[in-house]
């Protein structure tokens, strides 16, 4: 059975890369805190491309959760987002928060840097620059350049549910040049997984996105702009989720400004 090219780089990541990152991952972790001393944090987005049907990614899966919880990059506030690709499902384990959607997306990241296919676990850091998911010095090195570049300020505020759609207000200085993403992920998740490679495991999973899209916005600074997104067809809500809001530049793909904010009340039942 021919074998598509993203499956074959997987299965190259796992022999070789992803073994470097998997031990850096074991090392005892450091206790930096969040150094606020020089101002306040920089926002830098991770967005990690997993699957639950891929027995590399659980380790990236543990070290997102933990970049998000102890934040341990000095300089830098880390929104995360795990994007569950659906090309993995074929293998024996169907991942019940994958979406084509966000295969898509990592395809645009693979032409974008010049990659020959995907792969799982791969993080994107700001849309700037891409690595294994489970590599832990890489990663902190990624977000920490992120966190020393410029950023264009954006704000949430008011995030309500409205229905099964979440809004918010959202404020930036932005030209109007730079497209405006919207994003939606249930807090955490938990799983137990029946079969394939992870086949009788439990996973844990942070900032599972479900719902993703650009919205259209004005020319000019955003002034409280309106913004709504709703969770697909068939997709339960959750008690806590995170609506998360980012500014990408139209012509090389990078992340100009993001903000994060938490949905505690749980929408009204379809």
């Amino acid at each position: 059975m021919k074998i598509p090219v993203s499956k074959l780089m997987i299965f190259v990541v796992s022999s070789a890369l992803v073994l470097s990152g998997a031990a850096a991952y074991y090392l005892k972790a450091s206790s930096v805190a969040l150094d606020t001393s020089h101002g306040p944090a920089q926002p830098v987005l991770v967005e990690l491309f997993t699957s639950e049907g891929c027995s590399s990614c659980p380790p990236a899966d543990a070290l997102l959760a933990e970049l998000d919880s102890r934040q341990f990059v000095p300089g830098a506030e880390a929104i995360v987002l795990s994007e569950h690709v659906s090309y993995w499902n074929d293998l024996g384990w169907r991942d019940p928060f994958s979406s084509q959607a966000y295969t898509d997306r990592q395809n645009e990241y693979g032409s974008r840097f010049g990659l020959s296919g995907v792969y799982t676990p791969q993080a994107v850091v700001d849309g700037a620059q891409e690595l294994v998911g489970s590599d832990r010095g890489k990663l902190v090195h990624a977000v920490q350049s992120a966190a020393a570049k410029p950023k264009i300020p954006i704000s949430l505020e008011n995030p309500r549910w409205s229905g099964d759609s979440a809004t918010a207000l959202v404020s930036s200085s932005s030209s109007g040049r730079e497209k405006l993403v919207v994003a939606l992920a249930d807090d955490s998740d938990n799983s137990s997984v029946l079969r394939g490679e992870n086949g009788g495991r439990n996973l844990r999973h942070v900032a599972v996105v479900r719902a993703l899209v650009e919205v259209k916005r004005p020319a000019g600074p955003l002034n409280s702009f309106p913004v709504r997104i709703s969770l697909p067809s068939g997709v339960p809500p959750q008690s806590k989720m995170r609506l998360v809001v980012f500014l990408v530049d139209g012509h090389t793909g990078q992340v100009m400004g993001v903000s994060m904010q938490g949905i505690g009340t749980q929408p009204m039942s379809k």
